[in-house]
């Protein structure tokens, strides 16, 4: 199969895949642009860069609050502190 040139010019391979879709949606597609492959890796990267970006904001907030959650307890201690039985 042939590579694909990309928007930095690098080229990538491509490879065929089986799609199971519905034939009414596909053929609705099909009026709308001439290169059904070319629009669904279009909405396939689009997806995936989506899904980047929210599992990244997602860490971000997560390391935030763990760092927030640290400076509480270097200020002020552990609740349990106080209840330790040792």
């Amino acid at each position: 199969m042939p590579a694909a040139s990309t928007a930095t010019g690098a080229t990538t391979r491509k490879r065929a895949v089986n799609l199971t879709l519905n034939e009414g949606l596909v053929a609705q597609a099909k009026t709308y642009t001439s290169n059904l492959s070319a629009t669904m890796e279009a909405l396939l990267a689009a997806y995936v860069a989506q899904q980047q970006q929210t599992r990244l904001a997602r860490q971000e907030q997560a390391d935030s609050i763990s760092m927030d959650w640290n400076a509480v307890h270097t200020a002020v201690g552990s609740f349990a502190d106080e209840h330790c039985t040792l």
